[in-house]
Parts: structure tokens; C-alpha cells; sequence
């Protein structure tokens, strides 16, 4: 039975997700079991300095990716040792790393392309004595394609139905979106970002009140929706792109929508606002996800992310959506917490086999692509 490992920490900076992955060609992807590591508060602080930082300092650099792979090892050691596992069994990582910059279109006008996520594989190959993949997103990036989003191809692989056009929609820091057609029609998959969908969210509630984020929405729900914000909110160019197109902090961070405020507004109206500008947002892709693969309808909506656990932002997803069911991905035997992490398993997977991982369609690359480079324990 070929078991992989899949590594995420995504945009929320909350800590490594680690997943252990049956995968055979001749059946779906299988979830076997999980493991959460939190992220440390100084480690995560580290990461966000960085995330925003005009220079950084190589020695600060080198330890913050010394610590987040260090992390990442603890959480496959724990999974590993939780499963009764040894090294041996395991075919490979896949790591996706930690995002620092994602700039598909260039810093500035005119500047070239790139993203970057902070790893260090060969240590990590070190630590765990098992092969790793990782550097995923850059080949694309190379072949003209914006890199992201990636995990498209594995929805595609695992919950294409045979009759329905469906939605998968990750609520993480970033929402991005894929739309399967069904597997008798001809149409290709969509998928793309469609703005925020916690990252906003997240850092106003951190400035305001106490903890990480706003536990199911609830002081979101407290607030009113302040319509001339929110009409000045989406008015970003981001949103009136059409696709491909990915997005990042780069984009979306507290100055942007400081820039945007009055001064006197309420900070739980703020919020309600922020929450609104997530789910118009969704709505709005998923409107031109529909327009541009000329669907008829989406019959189900699956959410994935840490987002799928807001209860008011799929409140206010569901009146946007009144005619799709909004339904849990565990339904399918893949809880909505560890489908990113499942998706670098499965690259890894793909990668080893020297099959594509990409969808040209979805990143805009000239033509589908090995990804990753193999790290040898």
C-alpha cells in the first residue's frame, strides 16, 4: 500500500497540518490519518514579519526556516508514531512549505513574476530519514503559469461526479474555487482565488480582541454591514480580473483596507464587513466560474478550510447560493480540515511517477508539468 505524507501550513499561519494518504492510481486518493501541530506564537510572528517585510536579515531568515522545518519534522515524527509507522513505510513527503510572497504578477509593474515558500527539504529529509518532494509551485511559474492554485488537479481526481457540476471551495486564508464538470462533458475545469476569505478577517479581529480569530463568526454576526465600505472594498482590480488569477498578502493585508476606512466606523461593523466582502467575493467568482464554463448549475458546494468552520461566513455564503447545497467534504471521506494537505501528498505521489501536477487551465501554464524536486534521505 503506497503511503505519502502531505505538509501544509497555509496563510493563517496556525500551524502544520500533516496527512498520511493511501494512494493507488486505480481508485481515489484515501485519508488514513492526521496530525496537527499548532504554531508556535514567536515562530508565527517571525513568519509574519516576514510575510510583510521590505529586507530581512539572512540570519533571521535561516532560523525561521530552520524552526518551521524542525515543526514540520515533529508533526510527521507524531503521525508517524501515532500509526505505529516507521520512516520505511512511507514512499515519500510532499511539502508544500510556508508562503511568504506570492506575486504572479510581479512586485511592481512591469517586475518579473515570482512566489516563494520558506522550506528547507533537505533538512527536513534529514530529520525524518524519508524522501521528500517539494518547490512544487515555481515550475509552473517557470512554464508561464501563475503557480497557484494547485490543489484544482486533485479535486478534479477525488470528487468529480459523474452526472452534477460541482464546487470545491477552500476557506483558508485565501478562498479559491474549482468548478468539476461532469465527467461525461467536455468542458475543462475552472479554478482560481477569488480574494479573501480569513486573512482579513483574522488580522482586524487580532487588532481588536483577544485570540487568533473570530470563533465561528460570532462577532462578525454581531456587526452591521456598512455598505459604502463595502462597495469601496471591492473595487480592488483584483476582483474585476478575470482568470487565471491567484492573489496573496501582498494584495490583501490591514494598510490595504486601513486606506479604505473612514475612522469612525465600529470595529465589530468592520468585521461584519469584512465577512460580507468574503462571501460577495466568493459569489462573484463562482458566478464567473459558471459564465465562463457556460455550467447550467451547480447542484453541490463543498467547503473546505478552516473557513468551512465559520459558521456566519457560510451563513452569508448560503444567501448568496440559495439554489446549491452547501455540503461537508467528510461526506466523501475527506474532512474539510486536511484536503490541502491531502493535495501535496498527492502531487508527491504524482511527482514520483513523473506525472503532471498541474492544470494549464487553471494556473495558466503553457502545458501541463512535472512539479517538485526529490529530496533523497
Amino acid at each position: 500500500m503506497p503511503l505519502f505524507i502531505g505538509l501544509m501550513s497555509g496563510t493563517s499561519l496556525d500551524g502544520i497540518d500533516a496527512a498520511l494518504v493511501d494512494i493507488v492510481d486505480s481508485r481515489p486518493a484515501r485519508l488514513l490519518a492526521t496530525r496537527a501541530v499548532a504554531m508556535p506564537e514567536a515562530l508565527r510572528r517571525q513568519l509574519l514579519y516576514l510575510c510583510h517585510a521590505r529586507q530581512v536579515d539572512l540570519a533571521e531568515l535561516a532560523a525561521a526556516e530552520e524552526a518551521f522545518c524542525r515543526l514540520q519534522a515533529q508533526a510527521v515524527n507524531d503521525l508517524l508514531e501515532s500509526q505505529q509507522l516507521t520512516a520505511e513505510h512511507i514512499s515519500a513527503l510532499g511539502s508544500h512549505g510556508q508562503t511568504i510572497e506570492h506575486a504572479p504578477f510581479g512586485h511592481t509593474p512591469g517586475s518579473s513574476p515570482y512566489t516563494w515558500q520558506l522550506d528547507n527539504p533537505s533538512l527536513l529529509a534529514e530529520l525524518t530519514r524519508i524522501r521528500v518532494v517539494a518547490d512544487f509551485r515555481r515550475r509552473d511559474l517557470a512554464a508561464g503559469g501563475q503557480a497557484a492554485p494547485l490543489a484544482p488537479a486533485f479535486h478534479d481526481a477525488l470528487f468529480r461526479s459523474d452526472d452534477d457540476w460541482q464546487l470545491v471551495l477552500n476557506l483558508g486564508g485565501f478562498a479559491n474555487l474549482t468548478l468539476l464538470p461532469p465527467r461525461a462533458s467536455d468542458a475543462r475545469v475552472i479554478g482560481f482565488d477569488t480574494g479573501p476569505a480569513n486573512v482579513l478577517l483574522d488580522a482586524w479581529y487580532q487588532r481588536h480582541q483577544e485570540g487568533r480569530f473570530d470563533r465561528d463568526g460570532q462577532w462578525a454576526a454581531s456587526g452591521k454591514v456598512l455598505p459604502a465600505l463595502l462597495e469601496r472594498l471591492l473595487d480592488e482590480a483584483f476582483f474585476h480580473r478575470p482568470p487565471p488569477k491567484s492573489t496573496g498578502r501582498e494584495v490583501f493585508h490591514l494598510n490595504w483596507l486601513d486606506a479604505r476606512l473612514e475612522g469612525q466606523e465600529r470595529p465589530r461593523d468592520v468585521q461584519a464587513t469584512l465577512a460580507e466582502l468574503s462571501a460577495a467575493s466568493i459569489a462573484g467568482g463562482i458566478e464567473l466560474a459558471q459564465e465562463t464554463a457556460q455550467a447550467p448549475g451547480v447542484s453541490r458546494l463543498y467547503p473546505c478550510g478552516g473557513g468551512a468552520h465559520n459558521r456566519d461566513l457560510v451563513t452569508r455564503l448560503k444567501r448568496y447560493l440559495p439554489d446549491t447545497e452547501i455540503i461537508s467534504p467528510d461526506t466523501l471521506g475527506w474532512p474539510a480540515d486536511w484536503l490541502e494537505a491531502g493535495a501535496f501528498a498527492w502531487l508527491a505521489a504524482r511527482r514520483l511517477d513523473h506525472l503532471p501536477g498541474n492544470l494549464p487551465e487553471v494556473t495558466g501554464a503553457k502545458g501541463p508539468r512535472v512539479l517538485g524536486g526529490v529530496y533523497a534521505p
